[in-house]
């Protein structure tokens, strides 16, 4: 279907599927966008190697939780449709070609291209036992027997040793053996964790991965018995938690805590989505893995078939490289940076004085975390005059903990609102909330049914007669590594209503309380949708009066099918709509007499894009916005999230310049075409031929 026979169905009908793409194969695209970091050449040796474990890292969660999510939907005949009208086993079955194809390309870059460039700098991957010199041999060999020996357990598959449980994302060897009887037999042999998958040999940066150093040595597993062959694999559960707490007492904190561990523990039982597979295995290991893991969940989810076995044809788990990506050389990777200070945060300034001479906005990486909200934290728990620091956790790190927990061991009131249902770091805040409550601190887990996904901070200070509160709003987390990976856009201010906006919504997480409004904040689930769609609106009717019309926004995700119908509206009223958008796009721009006027960008490179902000001309009197949320249902419908408009002049402007570079950057842009596939932009004669990452960095 070409673009103008989309447009002349959806002429009357902005809810025509053919104007949508679909969630699950727009993520893929998002990364084959990574992929393609490991595949260009312009990207630092080791920075592409990154690149590669981050696509397979990404891969695995995406079956984790996406794909494990279609399956439920076939597997229960779910005839509920997305607005692109694919069926869940039709995404299945796209999901599966598509990635077939980019796990191919993955392994051809890995073993082609980036193995030999390593060896050309030095560092060796080795994957031939045999090809080892003696002395190699030897130094492993006593490497095994003294530190991986011990930890190995053989488990074998017969009448008398039902098959093993295989946990999640653990590489295995599949083992054929033969004993004295002239039977075949099955055995597995699991890669430990715990060890180092990349053995070090006597030679400098050369390594032995840890399964090819366990496969040479299995006779050592298995005394007196014939080897016939191993082969590697690896599977995936279902590791999506199955939390509802609107059943029975679930909304109360004790019984949430343990209903979120409990389904933490369970996750290690999900149902098997995907097994990867050595392209070196036999048809006949691979039916009976398929055979065992569909048994030991008989009558439970979707069966496995071949068409969820995934050949590689190389390394299997690419995210452990990433341990290859950190080696500390520093001419194979981009430039170290230190981020700088913000100007009026600089030379010791007392924070609370600069926030009061004005607002002050803040782009991390390149503006420093630690030397400005990491800061305000630690001052407010050493201030005496701070009475209480209040903040919402939705993945921390150990200093932004420690400062409050001796904010509280200091006397302050500190109220901690920890999200326990942030995505594979249930466990982690689990810890940190029991700790918190250990030594005093006010520990909340948010609004029933809710996830609460806002990044805000409140410190109450006492000045003279008066309580003057200090307010921190932003788009990422409070977590100092990350700060230094992902960018993010913040506001500190003390601006008096966003203050008070900040004390109604602490109210509503730690309480039962839900104001009528709020004065400057946009809120989420309650307001936020219904305030973007009225300000996309407006932008439609300025162009529909003439009047100067524009939408530039930057987001992770726009997938909103409301939303999604707005910004066509606007687009046929002749608004001009220019989205920056790392990831997820259900909106397909550049359709005539839909989305002509819409276009949409997305960036990849050194950092991770996690900021949002939104920016409507309004007619010349611009409105903007940074927020927590992105444009999804999720978002907007499900979870608490803040946005804070920014009022001061110089940062709107300061912003605006912000986006325009992004929006306009040909290195590290990718432009989304009207199909859904994208396009990476090159420089021209005359273009800046660094990426946004490289100019901000300077």
């Amino acid at each position: 279907m070409t673009d103008l026979d989309i447009a002349a169905r959806a002429e009357t009908d902005l809810h025509d599927p053919a104007l949508y793409q679909n969630r699950e194969l727009s993520w893929l695209e998002f990364n084959r966008r990574v992929l393609h970091e490991a595949l260009d050449p312009r990207t630092p040796l080791l920075e592409r190697v990154k690149f590669l474990a981050i696509f397979a890292s990404n891969l695995d969660e995406f079956f984790q939780v996406r794909v494990a999510g279609v399956r439920e939907q076939v597997a229960a005949r779910v005839h509920e449709y997305t607005p692109d009208r694919l069926a869940p086993p039709q995404q299945l079955v796209a999901i599966r070609e598509t990635v077939r194809g980019m796990v191919d390309q993955h392994s051809r870059c890995l073993m082609q291209d980036l193995l030999p460039g390593l060896a050309a700098e030095g560092i060796r991957i080795h994957d031939r036992w045999e090809a080892l010199p003696e002395r190699e041999q030897a130094h492993l060999s006593a490497y095994f027997a003294a530190n991986v020996f011990p930890v190995l357990t053989p488990l074998a598959v017969d009448p008398g040793h039902p098959f093993p449980h295989i946990s999640n994302l653990s590489l295995s060897l599949a083992v054929t053996l033969r004993g004295a009887d002239g039977e075949t037999r099955f055995a597995r042999v699991k890669v430990p964790k715990l060890l180092p998958r990349w053995v070090p040999l006597l030679s400098a940066r050369e390594y032995l991965p840890l399964e090819y150093l366990i496969g040479a040595h299995l006779q050592a597993l298995f005394h007196g018995v014939d080897i016939l062959g191993w082969h590697l694999f690896r599977i995936t559960r279902n590791s999506d938690l199955n939390i509802d707490v609107g059943q029975g007492d679930n909304d109360e904190a004790d019984d949430l805590l343990d209903l979120i561990q409990e389904e933490v523990r369970n996750r290690k039982f999900g149902e098997v989505v995907r097994l990867e597979v050595h392209r070196s295995m036999p048809e006949q290991v691979r039916q009976l893995l398929l055979e065992e893991f569909n048994e030991a969940h008989a009558g439970e989810g979707l069966p496995l078939t071949p068409d969820d076995v995934f050949e590689v044809h190389g390394l299997l788990d690419g995210s452990d490289l990433g341990a290859i990506a950190a080696l500390d050389l520093p001419a194979l990777k981009d430039a170290p940076f230190t981020p700088r200070t913000p100007p009026r945060l600089a030379q010791g300034r007392d924070i609370f004085a600069a926030i009061r001479d004005g607002d002050i906005l803040l782009h991390h990486p390149y503006d420093s975390f630690q030397t400005s909200v990491e800061r305000l934290i630690a001052a407010a728990a050493e201030d005496p005059d701070v009475l209480a620091i209040k903040i919402t956790l939705y993945r921390t790190g150990g200093e932004i903990a420690r400062l409050l927990a001796q904010a509280a061991e200091r006397g302050k009131q500190v109220a901690v609102l920890i999200e326990l249902q942030a995505r594979f770091d249930e466990e982690a805040n689990i810890s940190w909330a029991k700790r918190f409550e250990d030594i005093g601190v006010h520990v909340s887990y948010g609004v029933a049914e809710l996830k609460t996904h806002a990044k805000v901070l409140l410190v109450v200070r006492r000045e003279g007669d008066a309580i003057r509160r200090y307010v921190h709003v932003g788009t990422g987390n409070y977590n100092p590594r990350t700060a230094r990976m992902y960018t993010d856009f913040g506001l500190l201010t003390c601006d008096e209503e966003i203050g008070a906006d900040l004390s109604d919504l602490f109210n509503v997480l730690t309480g039962f309380g839900v104001p009528a409004g709020y004065r400057k904040l946009v809120v989420a689930p309650r307001w936020m949708k219904d305030r973007f769609l009225a300000l996309i609106a407006r932008e439609a009717e300025h162009a529909r009066a003439g009047r100067s019309a524009r939408i530039l926004a930057k987001m992770n995700a726009i997938v909103d099918p409301d939303i999604i119908e707005a910004l066509y509206a606007a687009s046929r009223a002749g608004v001009q709509i220019d989205l920056i958008v790392r990831g997820i796009c259900c909106l397909r721009p550049g359709i005539p007499g839909v989305s002509e006027r819409i276009r949409v960008v997305s960036l990849l490179g050194r950092f991770l894009e996690h900021s949002r902000a939104m920016l409507f001309r309004n007619g010349g009197r611009e409105e903007v916005f940074i927020s927590s949320a992105d444009w999804m249902p999720r978002n907007l419908d499900r979870r608490v999230e803040a946005a804070v408009p920014i009022e001061d002049p110089r940062h709107r402007a300061e912003l605006r310049r912000w986006l325009e570079l992004m929006l306009n950057d040909r290195r590290q842009g990718w432009e989304m075409q009207p199909d859904g596939s994208y396009v990476q932009r090159t420089p021209g004669p005359g273009d800046d031929a660094r990426g946004t990452h490289a100019v901000l960095v300077r």
